[in-house]
């Protein structure tokens, strides 16, 4: 795992393809990022817990499917 630190308004690229970029930092008692993720619309991008939602959803249609 490669790990970064950057500013608000900083990017990171992967690959030629992607941006991330960090568009705010908010500190109240804990810190929230608010990121911006630019990629080809063949690139899925999730929040994790979208996508793991979307891997449970997917593996309980296999499931029934095997049925």
């Amino acid at each position: 795992m490669l790990v970064f630190t950057r500013r608000e308004g900083e990017s990171i690229r992967i690959g030629d393809d992607i941006t991330i970029t960090v568009v705010a930092v908010r500190k109240r008692g804990y810190v929230a990022l608010r990121l911006a993720v630019e990629a080809p619309r063949n690139i899925p991008v999730h929040r994790e817990e979208i996508y793991q939602a979307i891997q449970r959803e997917k593996a309980a249609k296999e499931s029934r499917e095997a049925l």
